[in-house]
């Protein structure tokens, strides 16, 4: 059966031009078609728009901006400009199988959940081969799943357009820089389940030196902002989470302080060892 849902994919970008190209490809030549590509700029000043315009089909728009630095900032503006039921996450430097969001829409009208990931190929520049990102992991992914860990990867992401305004899209704080789609997963997952489809149907570019990971807290410091993001928007939001997720929550917030406490404190003790 061939699903009736539409699919506005929000590709953000910044001086991305040697791979952009192959990026938008993969989306338009999905086996379900998208209604639109939004490529979201972030102020690159490359010829980045240019290849975009030679692409000529009307499905593709370029949606400009200033550099803000951030990949919240032209995911938010993409948000905001789609016109799908449906909205679709897809980095620049990734790109898709071509029957990725058949099998997502497929998914989700059969559920009835409002968001789906899938599983991808993780490519390392430089090396050959490639192998799943997670491999034999199980869904659906459950806001308790993904609470201890983010498992959606952002270039996977489907998600219904009703959920956006209520998780208030990516959050852009500079804080959460490289973490704002882990935020919005937990958003999203506090109103709904992630369909899981195990099979890679991305490939995903894994060259954190190049991206916006290259310089980040530790990973317990990192924690901590992502939940405290997640309990703010709970206040915010206290009709849409279950009691039991916040607590939960808050104390997985406790168990990340006192790690990064003594974590701080075996640095310091190693620093500061007598000499022998």
């Amino acid at each position: 059966m061939t699903s009736s849902a539409t699919v506005s994919v929000i590709i953000p970008t910044w001086n991305r031009a040697h791979c952009i190209e192959a990026a938008v490809s993969s989306a338009l030549d999905q086996t379900h078609p998208p209604l639109e590509v939004l490529v979201c700029d972030d102020g690159s000043d490359d010829d980045t728009q240019a290849r975009i315009r030679s692409m000529a089909d009307e499905r593709v728009r370029w949606v400009s901006g200033p550099r803000g630095g951030r990949p919240a900032i032209p995911r938010n503006r993409g948000i905001a400009a789609a016109k799908g039921e449906w909205l679709a996450f897809l980095d620049s430097d990734d790109q898709w199988l071509p029957d990725k969001l058949a099998r997502q829409t497929a998914v989700v009208e059969a559920s009835g959940n409002r968001a789906s990931c899938t599983d991808a190929w993780r490519v390392v520049p430089g090396h050959g081969g490639r192998v799943p990102l997670h491999g034999g992991m199980t869904g659906p992914l459950t806001w308790k799943m993904l609470l201890t860990r983010n498992k959606v990867i952002c270039s996977s992401a489907l998600v219904h357009r009703s959920l956006l305004k209520t998780a208030e899209g990516f959050p852009e704080s500079k804080d959460l820089t490289a973490l704002e789609d882990y935020a919005l997963w937990l958003r999203v997952s506090a109103m709904t389940d992630f369909d899981y489809i195990a099979e890679p149907l991305a490939a995903y570019r894994d060259d954190p030196a190049h991206s916006v990971r290259a310089v980040g807290a530790d990973g317990w410091s990192q924690r901590i902002t992502v939940l405290n993001d997640f309990l703010a928007w709970c206040d915010r939001a206290s009709s849409c989470v279950p009691k039991d997720y916040v607590e939960a929550a808050r104390r997985q917030l406790r168990t990340a302080r006192l790690r990064r406490v003594a974590r701080k404190m075996i640095g310091w003790a190693r620093t500061n060892k007598a000499p022998e």
